[in-house]
Formats: C-alpha cells, sequence, structure tokens
C-alpha cells in the first residue's frame, strides 16, 4: 500500500510540474523563410532548435507567387521572419501587414555588395559577363536595408505590378555573396534565440567551411573553359552574380522578374547574338515556361544543356534539393554543356 501511495505522489508531483508555468521545455522558435533557397539555409544554420516554414517552396517562383491564408498563419505565429530583400519578395510587406506580424524580418541580403539592376532602363537585351563593371556597377549596400528591419524592403510593388528595385536580388548566386548570408541569418537567429547563439554559430562554421569548399571546386572547374566557350543562354536575367563571380556570360531574353515578357525584337536580336558567337549551350530554369527556349534553341541549332536552378530549390530528392546541391548541379551542368568534362 505504501509503495502504491509513493508512485501516486509521485505522479502527481511529475504532473504538476508539467504544467508549472516556465518549467516545461520550450518551443523551438518558429521562423518562416520566404523561398525555398534561403529556407534550406536556415535549416542548415538552425537544425533541430528551430521550426522553418518555408512559404515559396520547391519550384516555386516568388516573382510572381500569390500569399494563402496559411502565409499569413504562419507568419502571424512566427517569433522571426527572413526575408531575402532587395526587392526580391515583392508581396511581402502586404503579407506582414495583413498577417498582423509586429516581429522582426531580418534581410539575408544586409551588407551584400550588389550589381544594379537594368530594369526599367531602354534596352533590348540582357547580359551579365565577368568583368563588365561599367555595364554592372557593384555598389556597397550596407545601410540599405538597415533603416527598418521590420520593412523586408523598400522597394516593392507599383500599382502595375512586381517589379525589382535599383539592384539585382539574386545574391545567392555566389557563394560569395552566400557567406553573407549566412552571417545574417545567424545574427537574425541569435536576435531571436540567445540561448541558442553557440549552436547557430558552430552549426554556422560548419556550413561555412561546405560553402569555402565548393566555392573552390567551381573556380577550379570554370578555369579549365576556354575563353570563347564561356557564353550561356538562360530563361530570365537570375545568373548576374555567378557571372561576376566565377567568370561566365549569361544571356537572357527578358529580366531580372519572370513576369517580364519578351518582345519580339528582343528574341530576334538575341538569336543574332547567338549566331555571330556562336554559342552552343542554351538552358532552361525550374521556375519558368520553357517554349520560348526550345525556340530559340531551334532556330540556332543550339542545343538545350539542361536545367538550371535559378530561384527555387528542386523537390527533396530532386537534383538540387540543397543550395550547394543547387550550386553543384548548376556549374556541373554549365561546364559538360561547355565542352568540358
Amino acid at each position: 500500500m505504501l509503495h502504491r501511495r509513493s508512485l501516486l505522489i509521485s505522479a502527481m508531483a511529475g504532473a504538476m510540474l508539467a504544467m508549472a508555468p516556465g518549467l516545461h521545455a520550450a518551443e523551438p522558435p518558429k521562423v518562416v523563410a520566404s523561398f525555398s533557397i534561403l529556407g534550406d539555409m536556415i535549416r542548415e544554420i538552425g537544425g533541430d532548435r528551430i521550426q522553418v516554414t518555408t512559404l515559396v517552396g520547391p519550384n516555386g517562383d516568388a516573382h510572381v507567387y500569390q500569399p494563402t491564408p496559411a502565409d499569413a498563419r504562419a507568419v502571424a505565429g512566427a517569433d522571426l521572419v527572413i526575408v531575402n530583400g532587395l526587392a526580391f519578395e515583392g508581396w511581402l510587406d502586404r503579407l506582414v501587414s495583413a498577417a498582423g506580424y509586429k516581429g522582426t524580418v531580418a534581410v539575408a541580403t544586409r551588407g551584400m555588395p550588389t550589381i544594379k539592376s537594368e530594369e526599367g532602363e531602354e534596352h533590348e537585351e540582357h547580359e551579365h559577363a565577368a568583368g563588365h563593371e561599367d555595364k554592372h556597377e557593384h555598389e556597397k549596400h550596407g545601410d540599405h536595408d538597415d533603416h527598418d528591419e521590420k520593412k523586408a524592403d523598400a522597394h516593392h510593388d507599383d500599382e502595375h505590378g512586381h517589379h525589382h528595385g535599383e539592384f539585382d536580388p539574386h545574391g545567392w548566386q555566389s557563394l560569395t555573396n552566400a557567406r553573407i548570408y549566412v552571417r545574417n541569418v545567424t545574427s537574425a537567429l541569435i536576435g531571436a534565440d540567445p540561448d541558442g547563439a553557440e549552436t547557430y554559430k558552430s552549426r554556422s562554421a560548419a556550413y561555412l567551411a561546405k560553402i569555402d569548399a565548393l566555392d573552390a571546386e567551381i573556380r577550379a572547374a570554370v578555369k579549365n573553359l576556354p575563353a570563347d566557350r564561356r557564353t550561356v543562354v538562360t530563361p530570365h536575367d537570375a545568373f548576374g552574380y555567378f557571372a561576376h563571380e566565377y567568370g561566365i556570360t549569361f544571356l537572357a531574353p527578358v529580366g531580372m522578374s519572370t513576369e517580364s515578357e519578351a518582345s519580339a525584337g528582343d528574341v530576334a536580336k538575341l538569336i543574332r547574338q547567338i549566331r555571330s558567337k556562336r554559342i552552343s549551350a542554351v538552358f532552361v530554369e525550374n521556375i519558368s515556361d520553357r517554349r520560348l527556349l526550345d525556340q530559340i534553341s531551334r532556330e540556332t541549332g543550339a542545343g538545350i544543356g539542361g536545367t538550371l536552378y535559378s530561384d527555387a530549390l528542386s523537390e527533396p530528392d530532386g537534383p538540387a534539393g540543397t543550395y550547394l546541391d543547387m550550386m553543384r548541379h548548376n556549374y556541373r551542368m554549365l561546364v559538360r554543356a561547355l565542352g568540358v568534362s
């Protein structure tokens, strides 16, 4: 009888402790990421210590994304929201406002050297090439998003639709920039969860080592490409940072947003350029309609080199299920198409 009574008292004490405020294990911080590439980076740094919800998932196009009620609920319940910034998520400010979210919106590109956007200028083609500093001026914007991190970006939709701002937002296409993303994400997680600081710093250091190794791998592979075989065509102008960092030129019939449409003149001029430069590789993207690229391929004889992942990851079991897998897949596709095994 005494033993049974002791067990009962112990069970009741355990139940009371479990119900006592502040004595149960805290829930992991809820972090919302705006799109799949950023979501993967956040998971790498946060690990099991955080709970991540990604708004624009694998193969999703953040340029034209329409938030759902579930997205609003996720943002409303978040401890932290992390976005790319640079007007990449033109719908984000409205979503945050509609959700009534009052917490921090951390900008992953904060302090990143940027490439000027060509959108809004008079031009017929979009070209990003290494060394074109006169055309694509690099600017520090250390204070660009500093003034109010509760705003995802000062440049967003106008009444005629989404347009990117002054800078190219596709910063993740450079592994040098990825280090800045990691630094900003780590800082944001520590701010939201100071007790996890050592975990985040340790995981961040391990992730940076992987980034450094892949960066060296890409540079070594591209170095072997012939100088006259470093130009490819992609659906939209998403690879400017890759071009600047690794020395491959990318041509695209439209600009930095997939909402843009190529005019007949744009396409005709690009076709002439492909023929005159004897460009042999045309790539489709996982987020873009490939019909225009198929037409260009037929009219020029340039082969479809495969699929590049520009603004979104593949499904987890695909070739670009993580950010580093994406970068590895892209460079290998490029090198193979440009004639180096």
